[in-house]
């Protein structure tokens, strides 16, 4: 599993946290409310393993580029 991808989406998910092997004191991840609706959908193996982009994790609909 890619973890610098969206686990839903497959977009970058631009974590801190899966660039960096030393301890994070921020990412954009701390300051959002995951919507327990974004995790439902994933499959077992991707929870807790690769973070969700700041889209899927506010459970956004996708946007058309």
């Amino acid at each position: 599993m890619n973890t610098h991808l969206c686990p839903a989406c497959g977009q970058p998910n631009r974590c801190t946290q899966a660039v960096s092997d030393s301890p994070i004191t921020h990412c954009w991840c701390f300051e959002v409310d995951v919507k327990p609706q974004a995790l439902q959908d994933l499959p077992p193996e991707a929870l807790d393993r690769a973070c969700l982009c700041p889209r899927c994790a506010q459970a956004l609909p996708a946007q058309d580029d």
